[in-house]
């Protein structure tokens, strides 16, 4: 029976997609496939380790993400014997053969514009490193595989495509409690508040709708996520409508439950993200019987299908034709929920699972 490990820290990383790939990807594969052993490798304190999963304790380490990299997962690593390691996010341990790393999306390499920071220069180079030197790369989708052929040099030979699946507690159902504050009509976007994202047009796109169609002026845009450095030119935009219902509300960091209660009283999700590697909340609410309308870039074709209205994100007249008409048309929106719960039934964990085991038995030559 093969020991693959995988970075423990990963269950319990600050990026909720990280840690929700690592908790669903390995409790699935500790589940579906018995020819493996899964060990979590140096999991934090208190992590949350799925059942079925060894765990092994963290050796020493040098402080910072790089300094476990080259000196606490090495260690741990050899302590644990194993057959093969899997780094669940982009980095690799330091001198460990053999090694496969899930790289989700190069957005870094390929558009170093959107992170105008001191120390990406130098994150950018590591991530490099760790690409160029893996024995096999997972990625999340076709677009992101051409990425990583593109920026780092990789042969394609070397990288398997495996998508991901929606949480199983992302289930379409009656509605729950929002959270205080939260509009009771509202257009939804789940991730980060990124310059990638391309908000402002959204919320300029919302905004032509309320003035066209007095109906439609307590409609909201809600944003769950993180504010990554556009969040005041958002509320500048917002602030500038002179609404008695504000234009945006802002939801911040929030957990699962509060997440599900959003994607069952939403109109729709909207999404028109200029680079994604696979855009994990597309499924979330097509799981969850949202309409879903997107951006016609990067990896989302590949995820919605022809389940969800896709557009040219600087389309901005198009996009508020688009929401208009899932506002106002029932049949249309009913329609769209139910090609959109069928395309979220073709993606699973169990399927990610075994077309990661797929990988592992390619890395190992069984």
């Amino acid at each position: 029976m093969a020991r693959i490990g995988f970075d423990g820290r990963a269950l319990a990383s600050p990026a909720a997609g990280m840690r929700r790939y690592s908790q669903e990807l390995f409790a699935a594969l500790a589940h579906l496939d018995r020819s493996f052993t899964i060990v979590a490798v140096g999991p934090s304190s208190g992590s949350s380790v799925p059942r079925g999963i060894e765990t092994i304790e963290p050796a020493s380490s040098l402080p910072t993400n790089m300094g476990w990299m080259l000196t606490g997962l090495p260690r741990t690593i050899r302590k644990a014997r194993l057959d093969a390691f899997h780094a669940p996010a982009y980095t690799t341990p330091y001198g460990i053969r053999p090694v496969v790393v899930t790289i989700h999306d190069v957005s870094y390499a390929r558009h170093p514009e959107w992170y105008p920071y001191k120390r990406d220069p130098l994150r950018r180079a590591f991530y490099r490193r760790c690409a160029v030197t893996a024995d096999r790369i997972i990625t999340d989708s076709a677009f992101s595989k051409s990425e990583i052929v593109e920026a780092y040099g990789v042969r394609p030979d070397a990288i398997d495509v495996v998508p991901l699946a929606a949480p199983t507690a992302m289930t379409a159902g009656p509605a729950l409690p929002l959270p205080a504050g939260c509009p009771k009509r509202f257009l939804l976007h789940v991730g980060d508040l990124h310059a990638r994202r391309n908000l402002e047009m959204l919320a300029r796109a919302l905004c032509a709708v309320r003035k066209r169609n007095p109906a439609h002026r307590s409609v909201a845009l809600v944003l769950a996520g993180v504010d990554r450095g556009v969040r005041a030119a958002l509320e500048t935009l917002a602030s500038a409508t002179g609404e008695p219902v504000p234009l945006i509300w802002f939801a911040g960091a929030i957990d699962e439950s509060t997440l599900l209660a959003l994607y069952r009283s939403a109109a729709m999700l909207t999404y028109p993200s200029r680079y994604e590697g696979f855009g994990l909340p597309l499924l979330e609410a097509m799981s969850c019987g949202l309409p879903v309308v997107a951006s016609a870039t990067s990896s989302i074709p590949e995820v919605v299908g022809d389940a969800g209205v896709l557009l040219d994100p600087d389309d901005e007249a198009g996009w508020t034709g688009a929401i208009e008409r899932i506002l106002d048309d029932d049949a249309h929106a009913r329609a769209m929920r139910v090609k959109g719960l069928a395309r979220a039934s073709e993606f699973s964990w169990e399927r990610t699972a075994r077309e990661t085991a797929a990988v592992y038995r390619k890395l190992l030559g069984t």
